[in-house]
């Protein structure tokens, strides 16, 4: 959906529509995502932090969230680095980004790991944090809200 809306041959009202499937699709994930933090709560609601327990500047899901947006960009850029009808300058190239994605797949993979070990170790306090989105609830955005009048 996101490259279909790049299209700057792209009909506006067709652009319109692929841009509210986004926006829809955005908030399913997000309030996925805090559905698995909410899981993740829970099995951890009986560890006690210890008192040097820091929090983490994001939670386990959205963690994994942003590993499975990796995976997309990984998917993508694997195809983009085989492609025939490209110099080898440029094939390079995309080879190497494509090492830096798989680069980064593994140490946030690491990471996600690290971080659950140390919420059960009580290292980490576990917290779901909402994103209290906006945009999509027409009683908080006033658009919507006034549109309605």
């Amino acid at each position: 959906m996101e490259d279909e809306i790049r299209n700057p041959e792209i009909d506006p009202i067709i652009a319109l529509q692929w841009k509210r499937r986004i926006d829809k699709s955005n908030q399913d994930r997000t309030d996925l995502v805090e559905d698995i933090d909410s899981y993740f709560l829970e099995k951890y609601k009986d560890v006690q932090p210890d008192e040097s327990a820091r929090i983490n500047t994001e939670s386990p899901a959205w963690a994994i969230d942003r590993l499975s947006i990796l995976a997309l960009k990984i998917y993508h850029m694997r195809e983009e680095s085989t492609r025939q009808n490209v110099n080898d300058v440029e094939l390079a190239k995309r080879k190497n980004k494509l090492s830096i994605l798989l680069q980064q797949q593994t140490d946030l993979s690491l990471a996600i790991d690290e971080l659950i070990e140390d919420i059960e170790q009580g290292k980490k306090h576990m917290k779901v944090y909402r994103q209290m989105k906006m945009y999509n609830d027409p009683e908080l955005n006033p658009v919507l809200y006034n549109s309605k009048k």
